[in-house]
């Protein structure tokens, strides 16, 4: 094999001595080496072939690790992996036992910050800056952040407060991919963008400001003029009031605009703003022109591309969900659809198309978005919030105090609960049971398939006041959907066999492997259905009825479902054996979801095991049941 540019580059240190003809070439093969890499794998594409040239120019100008680069979320981050000595690594990508699809600290010292939910970016690269001045450490301090990612409220809270922090080292990068490179983003404005991160122009401005200050009226009349003359170019006027001296916007695929004004930028201090516009997808015209279908696919062809036909498979959860918010939206002319950021994600492409005036994608801001459903609630329309489970978790006292506590009517439809897979830890859905089942009037339901999806979807909206249907990523068992909008009674579970000695209680898909264990081992089997309002009845009569109980469910085991069974069987008074299975109290790393869950005993195999070694003197007689059956 013909050895390449990119395979002489170990590290960082080793952009130092390219010169810029060089850096392109190195452009263009780490875009073809993402490219390929990605297609073998899986994973994100079209944000890191976006991200390629702003990568090397920041490689090439800082002087990393010393310096500190925050990348926000974090899946724009391929590039950055391979130019920091991961390059031979990429196979085993989002894997398990490989490397993650995200920046993580104990993987690489160039990885400064754990970054894969959004927005994070600026109020981390501000308390190391913070830090790195409080300790005496001369450093600079990046934050790179993607134009979706800046709707996010905590982006400004971050901004609000680095603009009034002394003698902090700050810059944060605008990674624009939304909008395409138009004619502003040229000659004239690498020209301006050189200009205003220049050294003579910074130093004038800040004599300006030291003479001007002795005349406060017309200190204020110069200001004014300098943020209307650099807003006839640039929107530079909120940054600025936020106390960031505004540069851009500039090509974020030109190395000779980005480089330079890097390299201005990096001889000042204080809080500065770079804008850079780069284009998703860029090199590879499939994604350029389908940013979103290339947004994070699987194995592919680069040469032919995705294929989006084919022979139909199982529905996926998300695809069920999506069907019945259209169902219902054509009954019930007071739903309303909400989403941050996650039109596709959550299923809500054909709800857009066929309701768009009752269709709201807030952006990444899921506090809003659950406050915006609160009021909507309040007017006596029905909000149903399509959000997932990991992002949940980022509205918490909404939840609580804008929603629960005022017991509004709204719905909650959590994609992707239990474990993710490739996505891993910070995006697995373990916590919401645990979170949810503590606030008060909160409805939890947990279908175990696309049936049981579609009925406790209607159920939970037919319901007055909040509740939550939980359900994860990909496609269910085939089992055939009710074509209805008919729901179940809130809070009332049901046996799915009939065993002896042991009772399994079934909570989400769990369901289906735990009939499989309970096959062998002769034991009954119950789909709960609901953790809240939890079935005390069933609960009741399935211990009067067994020699013990089984709890299972994808979610934490800490304070989980298993936990209600056993606050219901307490308040009753009634003991019994029991046996809780679910996640552990760790952090699970990515990997194939199957076996993750067979790591953590939750397959049916595992299942089987920790019932026979817990309760081994229970099933000499179910093991004559099971050879009945």
């Amino acid at each position: 094999m013909t050895s390449t540019l990119l395979d002489s580059i170990q590290s960082p240190a080793d952009l130092k001595g390219l010169d810029r003809r060089e850096l392109q070439v190195l452009s263009d093969e780490l875009r073809a080496f993402v490219l390929e890499s990605v297609s073998r794998t899986g994973g994100h594409l079209s944000s890191n072939l976006g991200t390629v040239e702003l990568t090397i120019a920041l490689h090439h100008v800082f002087n990393t690790p010393h310096d500190r680069i925050v990348w926000d979320v974090g899946h724009q981050t391929y590039p950055h992996k391979i130019l920091t000595g991961r390059k031979n690594q990429m196979g085993t990508l989002r894997q398990e036992g490989g490397i993650s699809g995200f920046p993580r600290r104990r993987e690489s010292v160039y990885d400064a910050f754990g970054t894969a939910h959004s927005s994070t970016s600026i109020s981390a690269a501000l308390g190391m800056a913070v830090a790195s001045r409080n300790a005496g450490t001369p450093r600079k301090h990046i934050a790179v952040i993607g134009d979706g990612a800046m709707t996010a409220g905590m982006v400004f809270e971050a901004m609000n407060n680095a603009g009034v922090t002394p003698d902090i080292d700050l810059l944060v990068i605008l990674n624009d991919n939304d909008m395409s490179i138009s004619p502003p983003v040229g000659a004239l404005n690498r020209y301006l963008a050189r200009l205003l991160s220049g050294s003579f122009y910074s130093a004038a401005r800040n004599v300006g400001k030291a003479v001007l200050s002795k005349v406060p009226p017309v200190l204020e009349l110069a200001r004014r003029f300098e943020e209307h003359a650099k807003g006839m170019v640039t929107p530079a006027t909120l940054f600025e009031e936020l106390g960031f001296n505004y540069v851009g916007p500039i090509d974020g695929h030109d190395l000779d605009s980005l480089i330079p004004t890097l390299q201005n930028l990096r001889g000042q201090s204080g809080p500065r703003f770079l804008h850079v516009v780069t284009k998703k997808g860029q090199g590879y015209k499939l994604a350029e022109a389908d940013p979103v279908l290339y947004h994070g696919p699987g194995k592919f062809d680069p040469a032919v591309g995705i294929a989006t036909g084919g022979k139909a498979s199982r529905k996926t959860f998300t695809q069920v969900f999506g069907d019945w918010l259209c169902d219902m939206a054509e009954a019930d002319p007071k739903l309303v659809g909400i989403t941050p950021a996650m039109r596709e994600g959550s299923g809500m492409v054909e709800f857009e198309r066929r309701f768009p005036d009752r269709y709201f994608d807030v952006g990444i801001a899921e506090q809003h978005a659950v406050t915006f459903a609160a009021g909507i609630a309040c007017e006596g329309q029905k909000p149903v919030v399509a959000i997932y489970s990991t992002f949940l978790q980022r509205a918490y006292d909404q939840l609580i105090h804008d929603v629960a506590l005022q017991d509004l009517d709204v719905t909650f439809a959590l994609d992707r609960a239990g474990l993710v897979g490739a996505d891993g830890a910070t995006h697995a859905g373990n916590y919401d049971i645990s979170f949810l089942r503590c606030i008060p009037n909160m409805v939890i339901a947990t279908p175990s398939d696309e049936k049981e999806c579609r009925l406790l979807l209607s159920a939970c909206y037919q319901h007055v006041g909040p509740a939550s249907v939980r359900y994860p990523r990909g496609a269910g068992v085939g089992a055939a959907e009710a074509s209805g909008l008919e729901g179940v009674a809130i809070g009332r579970g049901v046996v799915r066999r009939e065993g002896k000695g042991i009772a399994i209680l079934a909570f989400g898909t769990l369901l289906h492997p735990a009939l499989v264990a309970a096959q062998a081992l002769g034991a009954t089997v119950a789909d709960m259905r609901f953790v809240k309002p939890i079935d005390r009845a069933l609960i009741l009569d399935l211990a009067s009825r067994h020699d013990a109980l089984v709890t299972i469910e994808d979610g934490a085991v800490m304070g989980g479902a298993g936990s209600a069974v056993s606050e219901a069987l307490n308040e009753a008074g009634i003991t019994i054996p029991m046996l809780n299975l679910g996640l552990p109290d760790q952090f699970i790393d990515h990997g194939d979801v199957a076996a993750l869950m067979a790591g953590v005993g939750l397959d049916a195999a595992g299942i089987e095991a920790s019932i026979r070694k817990r309760f081994a003197e229970n099933l000499a007689p179910v093991a004559k049941v099971a050879a009945a059956d």
